[in-house]
């Protein structure tokens, strides 16, 4: 396994990547809110963000270290990360909940008209109360708020080696779990008792929490990938899929498994053939300076080339701190693919009307093309007997 966390100089490094694009686009601090943000730049990892009480605030000025303002109780967990400037209010506080602190850091580190990144773009969100941010707006004046986004997924869509091996580390946590499935997948099994001891598994072999379970099973295939786990037991001809977003060191892996339940239909067979294949053709494929949208037409060029009705959506999308992150595989994502992106390939078909086939793998993007992280499914659909 890597080893926990990160040396000092991997934050001074992202520090550093993220103002010299604030410098290009001109802004003189970027200010951070949400958990993967913040922790990027920090260090700072906790799952009391799942509290939705309090803000927590991180502001990267134009030079020097990030300066955080966040509420008390984090005082101590922040003060065991690099940074050393740490402004604390006790939260919550209704009538000032920390808007008062942040604005005066603000007028601090900025300039008068200086401009000031906040991420607003697509797969951005304010983990603050809107007021509150209309709040400082007006108490920071001349000082502006613009969109940050480019600066902050530019910099995060290119891992570093030790980002990479992170990841890595947690797909083997799947891995290792998914190669046990036959102690937890069976016939008879109530699906719903299927997740909860896959999420056993997955603790037992290294995650440290397991904030995304998903799959499904059904004849021959499932109706879709996103819904809660039902009481119907596994019967014979179902294809089960089980995905994970499991967390280790608070980064994700994120792919599925498929298994037959007893035997495997022909359509099963098939389906599960094209995808390998389809994945198999854009791992010998994928390149640096392709767009996002390449990826999508070489899959669907595969799967329709084998005679399967390409399933709906994105086909893809990158991976890291979180579940998923830009880009998307779909036809009208024109981000370039660089170097260092950790992606997903997730192709998937359509079998028959409401039954469908997932497939999906994690790469890292090397100048020679793609590098799996998480091991290679098995090349034919496997049965659990």
């Amino acid at each position: 396994m890597a080893e926990r966390g990160f040396p000092k100089a991997e934050f001074e490094r992202r520090v550093a990547a993220l103002q010299a694009r604030m410098a290009a686009a001109e802004h003189e601090a970027l200010l951070l809110t949400t958990a993967a943000d913040v922790f990027y730049v920090t260090g700072f990892l906790t799952r009391f963000w799942e509290s939705p009480a309090r803000p927590w605030y991180v502001i990267v000025p134009a030079s020097g270290d990030p300066v955080a303002v966040i509420p008390a109780i984090g005082a101590e967990l922040m003060g065991q990360c690099w940074i050393e400037d740490i402004r604390t209010w006790d939260a919550p506080c209704p009538e000032d909940d920390g808007v008062s602190l942040l604005a005066d850091a603000l007028t601090q580190l900025v300039s008068a008209g200086g401009k000031i990144g906040v991420p607003m773009g697509l797969e951005t969100q304010l983990r603050a109360p809107l007021g509150d941010f209309e709040r400082v707006s007006a108490m920071i004046v001349p000082r502006s708020f613009v969109d940050g986004t480019e600066v902050i997924q530019r910099v995060r869509e290119v891992k570093s080696e030790a980002e990479v091996e992170k990841i890595r580390a947690t797909c083997g946590v799947a891995d290792r779990t998914f190669a046990r499935a036959q102690e937890y997948a069976q016939q008879g099994v109530p699906l719903e008792r299927v997740f909860r001891d896959f999420q056993r598994v997955l603790l037992e072999e290294g995650a440290d929490w397991v904030s995304y379970t998903a799959g499904g099973a059904g004849q021959g295939g499932y109706g879709d990938v996103i819904s809660p786990a039902g009481p119907r037991p596994l019967a014979a001809g179902d294809v089960l899929m089980l995905d994970t977003g499991a967390v280790r060191d608070g980064y994700f892996c994120d792919f599925d498994r498929n298994w037959a339940i007893g035997h495997a239909s022909d359509g099963a067979r098939r389906a599960y053939e094209v995808l390998y294949k389809a994945t198999d053709h854009v791992l010998a494929h994928l390149r640096v300076g392709q767009k996002a949208r390449d990826v999508h037409a070489m899959f669907v060029k595969s799967l329709g080339g084998s005679g399967a009705n390409v399933g709906g959506g994105r086909l893809g999308h990158g991976l890291g701190i979180t579940l998923t992150e830009w880009p998307s595989f779909t036809p009208m994502d024109q981000t370039e693919l660089r170097a260092g992106m950790v992606l997903t390939l997730e192709p998937g078909v359509e079998i028959a009307p409401g039954v469908i086939q997932v497939h999906e793998e994690n790469i890292v993007l090397r100048e020679s093309g793609a590098e799996l992280l998480s091991t290679r499914a098995a090349p034919e659909l496997p049965v659990l007997r």
